[in-house]
């Protein structure tokens, strides 16, 4: 039997985060260009102190906003720098597909300008991909993450993709289809189309033996996107990793989960793997239900201010207006903050159990299912 790491938890934790997450969250959000060429990266950032940065790169077709939830969470570990890539989020592109590389090396320009010393460097989806060539690359990158890491090389058939993102889609939470929705929109089918051979060629498995960092690998239960035959041999190839699986979630794991998601990104960050453990899935144990309407209790003001708020991100990302895309971001964050409190302050009024904070114990037991 090998030893099974678990993670430590209450049914019933999220009651308490009020005391340890409303008076310490970072609302304000700043907004500033990275380029590289004639191509820039757009970089939303909340929070300027902690111990270690986060850099978070999303998939295809998506903006930073599908880190809404998690950057908070994580922003009481240190500041988060969520990236809009080119073709997406608004933000422009040059005309031509880019390649996996092309938008790792837009990622790594982004890490440089902004004098980020070893930044946890975080992807999802497509957003792996271009970690994984990253790092592999740059051995200055110590700690790595990837959530729902793509293309399975025996799998990469657009149409068999297409079946299993609709498979895992359905037990996606329904502001998670909101967002990807939107997200896709602006994006457009045009430049949508011409990324997705770009990802669907992309051979992650010839380049993630070559990463030095440490890398944590999280995948939602029901994804069929990362099904776990695959995390499993994404495991297996890279040098130091760290597997989990998260009961209840989807491909968009971070985003219902992502309590769940920063704390193992955070003991990731604080625990070096002292032995390769690529050999054994681990699983969330007492993960929430994934029902993101329990977290919050919006009044009739937030719920107009956060409305208004996206109306008007998605008006100043239009017209390129960074300034007003800050404020308008910085808006919706203090309007979820609030509906948040006010739902952890009614729990707590109703007697519920305090989380008694990340940590993970040592049991045995085999982890895999």
């Amino acid at each position: 039997m090998t030893p099974r790491r678990r993670h430590a938890g209450s049914a019933r934790r999220a009651a308490a985060r009020d005391a340890s997450r409303s008076g310490d969250v970072d609302t304000n959000v700043t907004v500033r260009r990275v380029e590289r060429d004639d191509l820039y990266v757009r970089v939303n950032t909340i929070g300027d102190t902690g111990e270690r940065p986060f850099v978070l790169v999303p998939g295809i077709g998506v903006s930073s906003d599908y880190f809404e939830r998690l950057a908070p969470n994580l922003n009481e570990f240190g500041p988060v720098h969520a990236l809009d890539l080119p073709g997406f989020a608004g933000v422009p592109h040059p005309g031509h597909a880019l390649t996996i590389r092309e938008y790792a090396d837009l990622v790594g320009t982004a890490i440089d300008e902004l004098g980020l010393d070893d930044p946890v460097v975080v992807g999802h989806s497509m957003g792996t991909q271009i970690v994984v060539d990253l790092a592999a690359r740059r051995p200055d990158l110590s700690t790595v993450v990837l959530i729902g890491p793509v293309i399975d090389p025996a799998h990469r058939h657009v149409l068999e993709q297409a079946v299993r993102f609709a498979r895992a889609a359905w037990h996606e939470p329904g502001r998670v289809k909101f967002l990807a929705l939107s997200a896709y929109v602006l994006c457009g089918v045009r430049w949508f189309s011409r990324i997705l051979p770009k990802m669907m060629t992309y051979p992650i498995e010839q380049h993630l033996p070559q990463i030095a960092a440490d890398t944590l690998v999280i995948r939602g239960e029901h994804d069929a996107v990362a099904p776990r035959e695959w995390v499993r041999r994404v495991g297996e190839l890279l040098p130091s990793s760290r597997l989990w699986e998260m009961p209840g979630a989807a491909h968009s794991v971070m985003h219902a989960h992502a309590e769940e998601v920063a704390k193992l990104c955070v003991e990731h960050a604080q625990q070096p793997i002292r032995h390769d453990e690529g050999d054994e899935l681990h699983h969330y144990v007492d993960a929430g239900d994934g029902d993101e309407s329990d977290d919050f209790s919006p009044s009739p003001a937030d719920f107009v201010k956060a409305v208004g708020a996206r109306l008007r991100s998605t008006a100043a990302t239009m017209r390129g207006d960074d300034e007003a895309l800050a404020k308008a971001k910085t808006d919706h964050a203090e309007s979820m903050q609030a509906a948040f409190d006010r739902r952890q302050a009614e729990k707590a009024a109703a007697g519920d159990e305090p989380d008694d904070g990340p940590h993970i114990e040592s049991t045995t037991g085999d982890a895999r299912r």
